[in-house]
């Protein structure tokens, strides 16, 4: 993608994480705490979803073909 947001995205992320040390434990309790400090300041933080999404059904079908 060139997109020039997914860049910058991705370019600010791997800059956070960098600060880290790339170590995931690290990432996730900054993310964490940074999220209760919004919640604090009075964000609305939306949870996420209590169920996963259901998978697609990728199961073949017959499809017919008209000929003239």
């Amino acid at each position: 993608m060139t997109d020039s947001i997914i860049h910058e995205v991705r370019a600010i992320r791997e800059q956070h994480a960098a600060s880290l040390g790339f170590d995931l434990d690290r990432i996730f309790a900054d993310l964490q705490a940074r999220q209760n400090k919004h919640a604090a300041e009075g964000w609305t933080i939306i949870p996420a979803p209590a169920t996963s999404p259901q998978e697609p059904k990728l199961t073949l079908q017959r499809t017919r073909f008209a000929h003239r």
